[in-house]
Order: C-alpha cells, then structure tokens, then sequence
C-alpha cells in the first residue's frame, strides 16, 4: 500500500532545513531580527531557539549592515551563518556587506578564503506592504560576480535549494516571496539538496515557452491550464537559479516551441527577464523565434498601499494569458 505523500508548507520546508543544517553541522547557526522568541517576522525560524538555544539563534539589533558584516565575518573564519533579512528591501541597507565584501573576498584573497553565508530574504508585494517593504530585488544581487542568486517557487526546492546553499562554499542570496509561505506541497523527509544553477521545467509543451520565477511559476502554471482548453499548449520553465542561470535549459525549449515569453514580478525595466531574452537573442535559438520575445515584468513604478494598485503593478493570469494569446496567435 502505497504511503501518503507527506506536504509541508513553504516556511516549514524552510524551517525543516535549517533544523537539519544545524543537526548536523556545528557552525550552522542563525541570525536576524526576532527571529528568536517571536519566531521571525513570517515564523519562519518557529521554535528554533528553544530547540537548538540562544547562542545558535540569535537575535540581531536592528541593523541590517552590522548583522551582515557579522555573517559575512563569521563564514570567513568558518562558521556557516544563515542570515534572515526581515524583508527584502532592506538589503538596501547592507549593500556594502554583500556586494563589496561578501562577493569579492574570495577574489581579492586569491581563492584563501571563502565566504560560505546564506542570506534569506522575504520578497515581492502582495501583503499590502507598501513601497518599502514590497520589492522584488534580485535583479540587483543577480548582476553582481561572486554571488548566487536563488528564487525557490516551491516548499520542496525551498528546502532543498536551501541546505544546497549552507553547503556551498559561496555566498548564496535565496529570494523567498512572502505570499509563498503558507504553500503547501510535497517534501521528503531527511536530508536531500536541489542543485542552484539548473532550471526545471514544470509543464512541457510545444506551442510556447515560458520562464518564470518564484510565484510567477504558479501563475504561469494556471494560465497554461486555461491556455490548454484553447488548443494553447505552454512549456513552462522554473528558471530557479538567477545566477548562475541555467540558460541552456530555455535554449532548448525555445528551440521547441519557437516563442518565448518571460514573466518576473521585478520591474520589467532591467529585470531577470532581460538576461533570458538576451540569453536567447545572442545563441542559435534565435532561428527558431516565430515572434518577437516578450517580457511580463513589474510596472515602472513602486508597490501601491491599495490592494488593487498593488496587484495592477505586478503580472497577474489574465496578463499572462493574453500575452501567450497574442504570441501564439501572431498579434505580438
């Protein structure tokens, strides 16, 4: 008889691993603002504290640069800190930490160093948050050498994604969206990684591709069951990775479906899906477009307060769905 598959929720995946890093590895421990007794701004971190203690969970003052500089120190000297950033947006604040020392150490020092730190970051609107506390940044890390930039869309590649990221010897930026956490979906017991740096394709087909990232993966999914009773049928490709991006996995489902459409929640303007247009526009796949390639990004604007605002600025179904419409029919 075969066993129920056993679901987790995205923030318990999370959770999951960092219990298990730290199960098994001493010189994992974690930081951030109330993440202890409080649990974390999402309850993400739970009951950590009380299991693994406050010298192994430990709450940060709020300072986003000097809790950074404490992580990124602490993995120089060979600990494995995971560092939570109450929301995205406030990597901001510790830029110096992340992209001038974090990124560069191992460079700079010859390869005598590395940096083995994990930053978490809540990302993305929908929470009615508003300007500052709503954006979708990994853009910015994903431009800069030294770093990888992970986006998981899924409670089993959050868990996997990241225990791959506390054992790489690099630093590792994982992008979590805020209205993924109360997800649920399967996850294996134990201990298991994702590999950072291949994409998966989570629906194949052969009339249209599309690349997606973190909850765009969702709804681009349920476009594409809608797109299917219309004779539509959409590949769609989990990009996953932001760097280094698996560029030869959209190569080749471009080159089966001849039409590409790229959907981030970033601001179109210089966004993730940029680099996959261009990934595209400089390789052989180019020969196979049928139409021009189209990005679905964020409006050229900051978050709006209002709900309806806010959902107006960042692709939602039935954008996806008229864009795939128009691509496939020609109108694009």
């Amino acid at each position: 008889m075969d066993q129920p598959v056993r679901e987790l929720s995205y923030a318990q995946a999370i959770q999951e691993a960092m219990a298990i890093a730290m199960e098994q590895d001493e010189r994992v421990f974690l930081m951030g603002e109330d993440i202890g007794v409080y649990g974390g701004a999402f309850q993400v971190t739970g009951d950590l504290v009380e299991r693994f203690g406050a010298d192994r969970v430990i709450d940060t003052p709020i300072s986003e640069l000097g809790g950074a500089g404490v992580a990124v120190g602490a993995a120089v000297t060979g600990l494995r800190p995971i560092f939570e950033f109450q929301f995205s947006d406030f990597a901001t604040l510790a830029m110096e930490q992340i992209v001038n020392q974090a990124a560069k150490m191992r460079y700079m020092l010859g390869g005598a160093v590395s940096v083995p730190v994990v930053m978490r970051f809540p990302a993305g609107s929908g929470t009615g948050a508003a300007a500052q506390h709503s954006q979708s940044l990994e853009a910015w890390l994903g431009h800069v050498p030294g770093l990888k930039v992970i986006q998981p869309a899924t409670p089993h590649d959050a868990k996997g994604m990241l225990l791959a990221a506390v054992a790489d010897p690099d630093p590792v930026m994982i992008f979590e969206h805020k209205l993924l956490y109360k997800m649920k979906g399967p996850v294996p017991e134990g201990y298991y990684t994702v590999p950072i740096g291949k994409a998966e394709i989570r629906r194949e087909g052969r009339d249209l591709t599309i690349v997606a990232t973190s909850i765009m993966v969702h709804k681009a999914l349920e476009a594409a069951k809608t797109l299917e009773a219309e004779g539509i049928d959409v590949e769609v490709v989990d990009l996953r990775t932001i760097r280094p991006m698996d560029t030869q996995t959209v190569i080749d489902s471009v080159k089966k479906t001849s039409r590409l459409l790229c959907v981030y929640e970033g601001v179109k303007t210089l966004g993730v899906g940029a680099e996959v247009s261009a990934a595209i526009a400089e390789s052989d796949a180019f020969d196979f477009l049928d139409a021009p390639i189209v990005r679905l990004g964020g409006a050229e604007t900051p978050i709006p307060y209002n709900p309806e605002l806010e959902k107006a600025t960042v692709p939602q179904v039935p954008d996806i769905l008229k864009a795939a419409r128009d691509l496939v029919s020609g109108r694009r």
